[in-house]
């Protein structure tokens, strides 16, 4: 993996803007970010990044699997327990799950190793699936890159053919989100665009919108049932949320299932450790309330990471006494996870972390984030990536 400095289209945020991809600049600074990209060997992805992939998300289901079926563990990952059963029925009812994404530490010489899984609602899709595309042919078109580069991306093919697998049709996909982020608008409207492409009739809505009617089902603006949901809002929001207490109904379908929530958890690092121990993609990771404290026998930094944050909030790096850095956020109270430190691939100022997602649990695609620091956070920049040699 190289990362190379390539000169930037000179109408990019026109291009977004077209496209659609409104939030390509985040607080006056660019999210999206051309000036450099990076480079991969076909063996690279496909052996150091799909296939680790693919292997995760086979014993992640197996996570699942405990976790419904041992006594205790759904209440040790903070998962509220009126909410227990919907999990196990969601799981053994066989609810298809759309996507996700690992996030890897990778640095030439060594395996990527996974640092968390957003299963629930990862964000940066649209820029890793179709606006990272249109920079790849376009760079060779324009001569930025040479021609005959590929991508590791077939993102929105097998989003469109996931959605159409889905047993949805004949009846109506409403997709939710919180409206005001510009982000997650245009996640679920790019989500939305490839539903109607899989031959499924679908629509927006804004999660306070969600009503619900006398029979306990949910209902849009116009007082029409929502039999299937996809929300791009988390689990453990929808959980305390006024509206909460009737998903325990289970009358709509929901995406991502309530099994996810297993999988959203950071609990669910120190569950892989604990069944997949010395495991090359995975990091030595523990409950923090462990009595026997095991990572003292480590060595070198720790991460502290609670088990639900979101966009690296409440995040410590520590090593002894010294606090290497330290993110705010309203997370904790739930309990956390302690995790190896794996140092990211630098470059000059810049830390690179390699999105990894699954489409209907199969590798499909690869995004970067970058950041000045060495915790990425909803801020951090997105930079394309391409394949050569």
């Amino acid at each position: 993996m190289d990362r190379i400095a390539v000169t930037p289209r000179n109408d990019w945020k026109e291009q977004a803007e077209a496209h659609g991809f409104v939030f390509h600049t985040i607080g006056g600074a660019p999210y999206w970010d051309e000036t450099h990209a990076y480079r991969f060997s076909l063996s690279e992805v496909e052996n150091e990044i799909e296939d680790p992939t693919a292997e995760l998300e086979r014993i992640c289901y197996q996570v699942v699997e405990r976790a419904v079926s041992e006594a205790g563990l759904l209440h040790r990952l903070a998962i509220p327990e009126p909410f227990h059963e919907l999990v196990r029925t969601t799981w053994q009812r066989g609810d298809k799950n759309l996507y996700g994404r690992f996030d890897f530490a990778y640095r030439d010489g060594g395996p990527a190793k996974l640092l968390e899984y957003n299963a629930d609602t990862p964000t940066s899709l649209y820029e890793s699936s179709v606006f990272q595309w249109l920079w790849l042919e376009q760079a060779m078109e324009r001569g930025i890159i040479p021609e005959g580069c590929d991508q590791f991306n077939s993102l929105h093919e097998r989003l469109v053919d996931a959605f159409a697998r889905f047993g949805i049709k004949p009846a109506r996909l409403h997709l939710g989100a919180v409206m005001a982020s510009a982000e997650d608008r245009g996640t679920v409207e790019y989500l939305m665009d490839c539903a109607l492409q899989g031959g499924v009739d679908a629509e927006l809505i804004d999660m306070a919108e969600i009503g619900v009617d006398a029979q306990g089902d949910f209902t849009d603006l116009e007082d029409r049932v929502i039999t299937h949901l996809f929300k791009l809002y988390p689990w453990e929001f929808m959980v305390h949320e006024p509206f909460g207490r009737h998903l325990l109904a289970d009358r709509a379908r929901v995406i991502e299932p309530a099994w996810k929530m297993v999988l959203s958890n950071k609990g669910l690092l120190a569950l892989l450790w604990e069944m997949n121990p010395g495991h090359p993609n995975l990091l030595p990771a523990w409950f923090a309330d462990d009595p026997a404290r095991p990572w003292e026998k480590l060595g070198g930094p720790l991460v502290r990471k609670p088990l639900l944050s979101r966009e690296g909030a409440n995040v410590e790096i520590v090593d002894g006494a010294a606090t290497l850095a330290r993110t705010e956020g309203g997370y904790g109270a739930e309990g956390h996870v302690i995790q190896a430190y794996h140092p990211l691939a630098t470059f000059g100022d810049d830390h690179a972390v390699i999105g990894s997602w699954v489409v209907a649990g199969e590798p499909a695609g690869l995004g970067i984030r970058e950041d000045a620091t060495t915790v990425t956070q909803d801020s951090s920049r997105f930079v394309p990536h391409f394949i050569s040699g």
